[in-house]
């Protein structure tokens, strides 16, 4: 059984910088289970912090035929600086 943060939890890693939290792939695949037909030819966008460890993207990348999405694009801030990085796929095939 996954643990459940609590608030003080969160202030404690606030203070502590470690302030990183990603949704498990294991809800998203829950949830979104519902939704699978709604994607079909489809372009998903994903804002994240860092499109490699977002499971959102993660997620979508590994459905990208089953689901039948038409594009799969993350955006997010570089670390080192503040340009955008556009990663974007187009009739990827991941099998």
């Amino acid at each position: 059984m996954a643990r459940v943060s609590t608030n003080k939890d969160l202030h404690k890693a606030k203070d502590a910088k470690k302030d990183e939290f990603y949704t498990q792939l294991s809800d998203i695949e829950r949830e979104l289970r519902s939704y699978e037909g709604h994607f079909k030819n489809k372009v998903v966008y994903c804002n994240c912090d860092d499109s490699y460890e977002s499971n959102f993207f993660k997620y979508f990348a590994l459905n990208f035929n089953f689901l039948g999405l038409k594009k799969l694009i993350a955006l997010h801030t570089t670390r080192q600086d503040t340009r955008k990085a556009v990663r974007a796929s187009k009739n990827i095939k991941y099998e």
